[in-house]
């Protein structure tokens, strides 16, 4: 039975790579109905909303997104882009794939970190007599995707009955000559709930794929509540899953441990600010933001993204230097949610026959800066690659 699929371009390069996803889609096989859906920075500034109601209610009747990418900007700017007759209505700009994992609870968030053997950008490092290895990571990020820093609870100059209520606490007193107008505060909320089904969800796709471990990547030394919370839970319940191990590390250490030992690194979870940090971490040792694809999964909704953003400077290119392989990657992330892991194998079979051969390679595989001159010194277009990835089909 053909699957409806709701398509969201998005802003700058999503509305190039995305239609280059649905062509591999198309090829392998997939036969599905994509539905057109309107999502951001556009939207905001003609509408005052860059989540419209109309997408909403596509996503909750069909339940499957593919998302491209979203330009988003701070308050100041926002407000300065809008439509003149929307200025002044109290409208404020709130990041649209964040509005859709919080209504639609996608509380799960999987970003895969997984080398491609001949990336020319793949991490390498100095095995400290004079030679290079070149480590393969395959490590999966779990990312709580609805609260933590990202839950937009958060005030500039308070009302007097939040002021009134951080003041109960006794750290508070460094605070307590700040004027309001000169404070502003954010949350970070993690609740016990959320917190098991993102560990939860993290030990049984270690199980599921064979991982020795799972490190939970936190901070509980000073965020002792919030990042302690999580920590207990995940002692509590590795003692359920004793053939993986469990290890914690702190954000800041796992950081700098990063381009250390990536290679042992298996499954990690994390809070949503600590999880989009480590995510962009392990995606810079694999190729970069160009490889790293991601899925938002809910109880009943899931949306399939790139975690690059959009590029706009890119948008105008003509012809296109952009990496698809990011999303791609997302659609063969979305295929495997559905039950065609077959065709989400052969895709990613693909992928990796053509950056090994290393034939055609974007721009950012040539380490050149972006812009028209890069065709110049061999760059293939966004088409041609993924050209080429179809022909490996």
């Amino acid at each position: 039975m053909n699957k409806t699929i709701v398509a969201m371009p998005g802003d700058g390069i999503g509305k190039t790579v995305l239609p280059e996803s649905i062509r591999v889609l198309n090829a392998v096989g997939f036969e599905a109905e994509y539905v057109h859906s309107d999502i951001g920075w556009d939207f905001w500034c003609k509408e005052g909303n860059a989540l419209p109601q109309r997408t909403i209610a596509l996503l909750a009747k069909h339940k499957i997104g593919l998302f491209g990418a979203i330009t988003s900007k701070p308050k100041d700017a926002a407000e300065k882009e809008l439509d003149p007759s929307l200025k002044g209505k109290g409208l404020s700009y709130f990041s649209p794939i964040v509005g859709m994992r919080q209504h639609f609870n996608l509380d799960i968030c999987i970003r895969p970190c997984i080398s491609i053997k001949g990336n020319p950008l793949n991490f390498i490092r100095k095995d400290g007599k004079g030679n290079y290895t070149e480590p393969m990571v395959n490590t999966v990020i779990f990312r709580q995707n609805t609260e933590g820093l990202y839950s937009g609870i958060e005030w500039t100059n308070p009302p007097k009955n939040v002021r009134d209520a951080f003041e109960s606490h006794p750290k508070w007193k460094a605070f307590k000559d700040v004027p309001n107008e000169e404070l502003a505060i954010s949350t970070r909320i993690v609740t016990k709930n959320a917190s098991t089904r993102i560990i939860r969800a993290a030990f049984e796709y270690a199980k599921k794929y064979g991982f020795k471990n799972v490190t939970i990547c936190e901070k509980p030394n000073v965020l002792r509540e919030t990042s302690g919370m999580m920590l207990k839970i995940a002692k509590e319940m590795s003692k359920e899953y004793s053939s993986i191990a469990l290890w914690d590390t702190n954000i800041d250490a796992q950081m700098m441990w990063l381009t250390k030992n990536p290679e042992d690194y298996g499954v990690i979870v994390a809070e949503n600010m600590f999880g989009d940090i480590i995510s962009d971490g392990f995606a810079g040792l694999v190729g970069g933001l160009g490889f790293a694809c991601s899925a938002n999964i809910g109880e009943e909704v899931s949306v399939f993204e790139p975690t690059h953003g959009s590029a706009p400077k890119y948008q105008e290119l003509n012809p296109s230097i952009v990496n698809p392989i990011a999303m791609i990657l997302s659609a063969c992330m979305m295929l495997d949610h559905i039950g065609e892991t077959e065709k989400a194998d052969r895709i990613r079979k693909a992928i990796a026959k053509v950056v090994e051969e290393g034939k055609v390679k974007t721009y950012d595989m040539m380490k050149l800066k972006g812009g028209p001159e890069v065709f110049k010194h061999g760059a293939c277009t966004t088409q041609q690659m993924t050209d080429e990835i179809i022909s490996n089909l």
